[in-house]
């Protein structure tokens, strides 16, 4: 869809772009970011189609897409944990110490 149909679509839903944003749980720049490309992603024009045509049928979709409680969700580990887990210490048994030496430079 290109992004000029996009804002029409925006305007029968009586939505900002902003609003459109907040409303699908992302930042209203990278909706705006679209506008250079020329081309709104499939996935975000059938949403925007949706609430439009609902808005036209006076069905309210607001709460339709709560259900699906769109939200930022964090990215990357918890805060807190940098890098992987871990790694157990393993047990080398008695050949162990030659093999720290070894790694000490020595």
């Amino acid at each position: 869809m290109l992004y000029a149909d996009f804002l029409v679509e925006m305007e029968r839903a009586s939505l900002t772009v902003r609003g459109f944003a907040q409303l699908i749980g992302m930042n209203p720049n990278s909706i705006t970011n679209y506008a250079a490309r020329g081309q709104v992603p499939q996935h975000i024009a059938i949403i925007a189609v949706l609430v439009s045509e609902m808005t036209a049928h006076g069905v309210g979709y607001a709460d339709a897409i709560t259900k699906v409680a769109p939200g930022r969700q964090p990215r990357g580990r918890p805060r807190g944990q940098f890098g992987s887990d871990r790694q157990p210490a393993f047990d080398l048994g008695p050949s162990a110490p030659h093999v720290a030496k070894a790694y000490d430079g020595d």
